[in-house]
């Protein structure tokens, strides 16, 4: 029986209703990795992008997208091409940090395998849009779970897989693994060996959601090129660009202001209504139906912030107290306390 901790379906991720497959995209710098490694396997690039009807002159930009089903033909395509059911796992060698953006570099900057776990549940829409990424841990193991939510290529998850154990043993240690993995994808006919031999660890294929399991102690070492005052630069540029790409997605635009306005300390349900162009009560009735509420994303988006400015030794306990717009150090270290269950300073001494 599987008892791996599996949260209920939530709205608060998924595609806004009537979202089809067609509408779902990926970064557009993803097209690049994929042009380079047919070129590493003798195939010319352009000539199986120009087949499948994508330009390969992809900006390095968030902004500029691929259609989920555009992926999709071109990797038909370069399967074809190569004549390799496992090319989205060369793929994966070709996806670097930066191919990702703001949130690749927020991720090589984090302090441990489990901030970059969370940067990826809360910013991977600026990736992609093809599913909902959730981080949950029990009975010492990390549980990094993709539910789909619209039909994929085997190659995208393959390639994707493929990068964040790849990215991970980069930041982490060479011989660094997961304990299992579990594909939403079907095995291939060829079978199973190229996985396991990038992954060194077992791969099941066709369960309803992608899931890589971590060993709990290993995604909590300090990591060496741990950076919280660049990952939180890039995190708020990410910030920046979800609520650019999801303009529609009112937990994104509140989130974004939130941020905005809580050096002010002014950052009330009422300021983040005018600022969103609508009233009070239109805002409290939008974010019911999405299953939250402005308190909840105020207190959690003050808590990823708090997490985050007391890893930076340069700031004080006193400017991160008005950074997240609490009136005196007191108030801020009640609910820091609330949040981790350590003082600000018992915080920073552990991490």
């Amino acid at each position: 029986m599987n008892t791996d901790p599996k949260p209920s379906r939530s709205d608060l991720d998924a595609p806004p209703p009537g979202a089809t497959l067609a509408e779902a995209t990926s970064i557009g710098s993803y097209g690049i990795a994929i042009a380079r490694a047919l070129q590493s396997c003798g195939v010319d690039s352009r000539r199986v992008f120009r087949a499948a009807g994508i330009p390969l002159e992809l900006a390095n930009d968030p902004m500029t997208r691929l259609p989920t089903t555009a992926i999709t033909r071109l990797y038909g395509a370069c399967v074809d091409a190569t004549n390799n059911p496992y090319f989205g796992l060369i793929v994966a060698k070709f996806i670097q940090m930066p191919t990702l953006h703001a949130l690749g570099y927020a991720l090589a900057a984090s302090s441990t395998l489990m901030d970059f776990c969370r940067r990826l549940e809360r910013y991977f829409r600026l990736v992609s849009q093809v599913a909902k990424v959730s981080v949950n841990e029990a009975d010492g193991k990390v549980y990094l779970r993709f539910e789909h939510l619209v039909d994929v290529s085997g190659e995208t998850e393959d390639a994707f897989f493929g990068f964040l154990i790849l990215a991970m043993r980069r930041l982490y240690k060479p011989s660094f693994n997961p304990v299992r993995v579990e594909f939403h994808r079907s095995m291939p006919r060829e079978g199973a060996d190229p996985y396991e031999k990038l992954m060194l660890a077992p791969v099941s294929f066709s369960h309803t959601d992608g899931l890589l399991v971590f060993d709990q102690f290993d995604l909590r070492q300090i990591l060496g090129g741990s950076c919280p005052e660049l990952a939180q630069v890039n995190d708020n540029i990410a910030t920046d660009y979800l609520a650019r790409l999801d303009r529609s997605d009112v937990i994104t635009g509140v989130r974004k202001k939130i941020v905005d306005l809580l050096p002010d300390g002014e950052c009330s349900r009422d300021k983040v209504a005018s600022a969103l162009g609508m009233s009070p009560s239109t805002l409290q009735l939008k974010l019911s139906e999405r299953g939250t509420n402005f308190q909840q994303l105020l207190d959690d988006t003050r808590k990823e912030l708090g997490c985050s400015y007391v890893q930076q030794p340069a700031r004080s306990v006193t400017e991160i107290t008005f950074l997240l717009g609490f009136n005196d150090t007191s108030n801020f270290t009640r609910a820091f306390k609330r949040w981790t269950g350590m003082s600000p300073t018992e915080y920073r001494q552990r991490r």
